[in-house]
């Protein structure tokens, strides 16, 4: 079974961008269990033992010039998998993708989609569905003219509101 993001990625040519909404996700996920044991990434170790495959996939698609954005609207005080997220998104950046964070209060007055997405190129959507716990149940591709719009919309406007990754402290 192929990866629809990674299909996304591989087809998008002038922009992919990531809205992520939830607070936690797979919290059974072993890298996230090593890290609340004190595991950290060391930026100046050697890449390979912070490197993970889709990383491969952002500096392919940042190389062939699409601008690669992900957002992530946070409540404060964050939880746990934030602090973890926070800590392990050096190697993204290293990649070539752009992140930003946002404080939640600070979304409050945005009409935002109802799950995280994936929008590729601004011409096709990705949602993905969570259950309650963060697993990943389901995607769906979407390129209504109306999707399209709120989610170019609303991610434009995080976007414009939030902090670059070097700049944001978990509190």
């Amino acid at each position: 079974m192929t990866n629809p993001v990674l299909e996304g990625l591989a087809k998008a040519r002038r922009s992919a961008v990531h809205l992520e909404m939830r607070d936690a996700y797979q919290m059974n996920d072993p890298e996230f269990i090593a890290w609340r044991n004190g595991k950290r990434l060391d930026p100046t170790a050697d890449r390979s033992e912070w490197w993970r495959p889709f990383l491969d996939v952002a500096t392919e698609t940042t190389a062939r010039g699409v601008i690669m954005r992900r957002a992530r609207i946070v409540s404060e005080p964050v939880t746990d998998y934030i602090r973890y997220e926070h800590d392990v998104t050096f190697p993204n950046i290293v990649a070539g993708e752009l992140v930003r964070w946002l404080p939640r209060r600070l979304a409050a007055d945005i009409p935002l989609p109802g799950t995280d997405l994936w929008m590729f190129d601004g011409e096709a959507v990705l949602f993905t569905y969570f259950s309650g716990v963060g697993e990943a149940v389901d995607r769906e591709w979407r390129t209504e003219p109306e999707v399209i719009q709120l989610v170019s919309r609303a991610f434009e406007l995080v976007w414009e509101r939030s902090m670059p990754h070097e700049e944001y402290k978990p509190v």
